[in-house]
């Protein structure tokens, strides 16, 4: 197989579809800002690298992500418009306007407030509930995998979505991972509210409560630091988050009881 080039501003990447610019590249996808001339709007196409192109395992990937992606509706998640097979694998998705959570944390001069914080893990809360009730987890929450437009936290990127069951040991990104997903073997709805609660600690911390290099997985070495060593938060909201991050998938909250702890913050500013 020929290995072609990173589409240059104004190619066509397929029919219909004309690239604006690449936005994002990661160690297997890269990201278009493009045109569809159909709809006469701007668009998202997801993409294989050209070095990833010949791997089989990677396209099956990205087509499952995008037959998901178009399965789904709902408010909290990134709209699937198409799945390309030809003249290779392509995801299409709606262009949001916002920024991902994670440079929305590192931009502000202030942390997220205690009333922030809720709404975000409510509105995460609603979109994973919602995929698990579709069958699917996510097992891949983080601050870069969420884009906040117009008050609103949305997934983008639900490449590694699955059903529940046994996954290989490292089956994740690195520091965001539950410990049974780190160490492998069964994975459930309780590593997404882990996730959850890394984010949350994260967006209330400004970094990750396991990012010590020097070990392979900090997530099996100790448990996360207490919210409230680490920052002033109300004890409902310091407690909850804490709770999701418990190392065994038994002692965390479920996600109605993630939800009915952060209402009462959400709903009460100042």
């Amino acid at each position: 197989m020929t290995r072609r080039a990173a589409w240059r501003p104004g190619a066509t990447i397929a029919p219909g579809y004309e690239a604006i610019a690449r936005i994002h590249r990661s160690n297997v996808f890269d990201v278009y800002d493009a045109w569809s001339l159909e709809r006469e709007a701007r668009c998202i196409v997801k993409a294989l690298r050209p070095d990833r192109l010949a791997e089989p395992a990677k396209r099956r990937r990205l087509l499952a992500e995008g037959r998901l992606l178009e399965s789904l509706s709902h408010p909290g998640i990134v709209r699937g418009y198409e799945t390309l097979t030809r003249p290779e694998p392509l995801v299409v998705m709606e262009t949001l306007t916002g920024e991902t959570v994670s440079h929305l944390v590192t931009r502000r001069a202030r942390p997220l407030s205690a009333h922030e914080l809720a709404f975000l893990g409510l509105h995460l809360a609603s979109a994973i509930g919602y995929l698990h009730s579709r069958g699917f987890l996510h097992l891949d929450l983080k601050p870069s995998n969420m884009v906040a437009e117009n008050g609103r936290a949305k997934l983008i990127d639900l490449s590694l979505a699955r059903r529940p069951g046994r996954a290989r040991p490292g089956f994740g990104t690195w520091c965001y991972m539950a410990p049974e997903q780190a160490r492998g073997g069964q994975v459930g709805e309780p590593a997404d509210v882990w996730g959850i609660g890394v984010v949350l600690w994260e967006a209330a911390c400004g970094d990750t409560p396991f990012g010590d290099e020097s070990v392979e997985y900090p997530q099996l070495e100790g448990r996360a630091p207490a919210l409230r060593s680490e920052r002033r938060l109300p004890a409902p909201l310091a407690a909850i988050v804490d709770r999701c991050l418990e190392p065994l998938p038994g002692d965390r909250p479920s996600l109605p009881e993630l939800r009915q702890a952060l209402e009462p913050i959400a709903g009460a500013r100042g």
